[in-house]
Parts: C-alpha cells; sequence; structure tokens
C-alpha cells in the first residue's frame, strides 16, 4: 500500500515538474534565433507578428492543406519576390499564388506545432509541392530533417497593397 502511494505521489509531481519546466514548443518570435539574424523587414514583421494582430483571432480567409518543403543555405542571401534579401533563419515562405506579403498559420498535423509566416518569395518549382518554407520554419515545425511535410495552411491576412521592397 505504501509503495502504490509512493508510485503514485512520484508520479504527480514527475509530471508537474515536467510540465512547468519545458519551455513552450510555440513561443512567440520576438528575439533573433541563436546563429542567425533579422533583416530590418524581417523583424519589422516578426514584431508585428509578436504582438498579436486583432484581426489574426478571427476566422481564416481559406483553410487547405499541401506539401511543403524548406529551402536554405543555397539561396540564403539572394534576393526574393518581393525584393528582400532571404535569411534562411527568418520566419518566411514562397507559395506560388499568394499575395506577398501575406499572413498564414503554417500547422503540423503530425507534432501539432503551428507558426504564423509571412509569404515573401515565389515557389515551390517542384510538381505536388504547395509550399516552400525557411529552414527556420522547418526547424520549429519539426520537418527540417525529413525535408518534406504534409501541413495545413490558414490564409490570415491579405496585405491590401502589394508588398515590395525595389527602390523606386
Amino acid at each position: 500500500m505504501f509503495f502504490k502511494k509512493f508510485m503514485t505521489s512520484s508520479a504527480v509531481f514527475l509530471g508537474l515538474a515536467l510540465f512547468f519546466l519545458t519551455p513552450a514548443l510555440n513561443a512567440p518570435l520576438t528575439t533573433p534565433v541563436s546563429g542567425g539574424s533579422l533583416s530590418a523587414t524581417n523583424l519589422q514583421a516578426a514584431s508585428r507578428l509578436a504582438t498579436p494582430n486583432p484581426d489574426l483571432k478571427g476566422k481564416p480567409l481559406k483553410v487547405w492543406e499541401c506539401v511543403s518543403s524548406w529551402y536554405g543555405e543555397d539561396f540564403d542571401g539572394r534576393q526574393t519576390a518581393n525584393g528582400e534579401t532571404y535569411d534562411m533563419f527568418a520566419v518566411t515562405a514562397a507559395h506560388p499564388s499568394l499575395p506577398l506579403g501575406s499572413i498564414v498559420r503554417v500547422s503540423n498535423p503530425k507534432n501539432h506545432r503551428s507558426l504564423i509566416v509571412r509569404i515573401n518569395d515565389r515557389g515551390p518549382y517542384v510538381d505536388g509541392r504547395g509550399l516552400d518554407v525557411s529552414y527556420e520554419v522547418a526547424r520549429r515545425l519539426g520537418f527540417d530533417q525529413s525535408g518534406l511535410a504534409k501541413v495545413r495552411l490558414e490564409l490570415l491576412e491579405v496585405p491590401t497593397r502589394p508588398a515590395s521592397t525595389h527602390p523606386e
């Protein structure tokens, strides 16, 4: 009887300790990830996403599923479709047709992780894929090792005017 009570109380205390000491899986982006940097444009978008936008709490404009891949080092430092410099540690993605500057929630149904990202590039250019995310997004969603994942997309916000950083 003593052993049963001891094991039960030990399990409860261990569970509580794990609950309070484990960091959140979807902690908000407020600072750059170590080893990465945020460009001025990405920092502005990241700070905007770190503070909740009341409009993003409503019903998504559209929801669908697709296969996502990620792109990283080979494209790091190159220009994206909207004129920004691609940063593999930023929270961005490429989509073939969504307006540049759109905000989407990308969810990995296998591990229930999700992240809000900004569309700043075009792609992917491989049949059967609907989204290319930055390495950082793939890492946070847990498919950086496998390279591909079936994801759920929720379109949360479409820019009112085209997003461009091209100098005029």
